[in-house]
């Protein structure tokens, strides 16, 4: 068998993995949203912020971040009061999906309405990876560089929403957002693209409620290389405010 065979056969077995716990997690009410990004994004910063604000609304969330190693990401998430569990994938790039279900077995508290995965920083790997989500989130900041979108193409063909970090050094690092936002639609025509600086804790709320929003409906946008083209989301049987 060729490697070109065995990746697929890995993917394969992933996704059936992945299908399965969406599924599950489906008919619990529970929606889970995989954040992708590149290391020094921002993104736990950000995902911090977003879980300060479930918490303080009453809405029931939790979180799992993965990281090579170190449990500094699972320290400072914990901040925000949500239950959160780090995942540590032991030198591998990406999760899969059986490491996600693994770790929320006997974890999971059984009113989560979202839990939030934090992806391992990498834009390659974890790309490929159906994790059971039905929210995907590419987030860049804006000291990466415009053309992020076209160097990564899988990544960001495959969110349903675009998140653009650390807005609050776009004009110290010379960010084009016009030329990034076109970049974007290149690879993901009609993705939304959100703003967001977890200094100020802008698009917190506005992230939040993209989640709740996956949570009652499939996403509206479909992504040219969405992640589980055949996967179906069953909506919570109680709404949450």
């Amino acid at each position: 068998m060729c490697r070109s065979d065995v990746k697929q056969a890995v993917l394969a077995k992933n996704d059936d993995l992945a299908a399965s716990l969406r599924e599950d997690l489906g008919r619990r009410g529970v929606t889970l949203v995989n954040l992708l990004s590149s290391p020094g994004s921002g993104k736990t910063e950000l995902l911090g912020r977003v879980l300060a604000r479930a918490v303080e609304r009453g809405v029931p969330v939790a979180a799992l971040t993965a990281d090579l190693a170190t449990e500094n990401d699972a320290v400072r998430l914990a901040r925000s009061g949500a239950p959160v569990r780090q995942l540590l994938t032991d030198g591998l790039c990406h999760l899969e999906a059986r490491q996600v279900r693994g770790h929320l077995d006997g974890w999971l508290p059984e009113d989560t309405a979202v839990l939030f995965v934090e992806n391992v920083g990498n834009l390659v790997c974890p790309a490929s990876y159906d994790l059971g989500e039905t929210l995907r989130i590419a987030l860049m900041a804006v000291t990466e560089g415009e053309d992020k979108p076209l160097k990564y193409p899988t990544a960001f063909g495959s969110a349903h929403l675009v998140v653009i970090t650390k807005t609050d050094l776009a004009e110290a690092a010379g960010f084009d957002e016009a030329a990034f936002r076109a970049n974007v639609q290149r690879v993901n025509p009609g993705v939304e693209i959100v703003r967001t600086c977890a200094c100020s804790a802008e698009g917190a709320d506005t992230l939040l409620e993209h989640a709740l929003a996956a949570r009652r409906a499939a996403p509206p946008h479909r992504p040219p290389l969405a992640p589980h083209p055949h996967g179906h989301h069953h909506p919570a049987s109680a709404p949450v405010a």
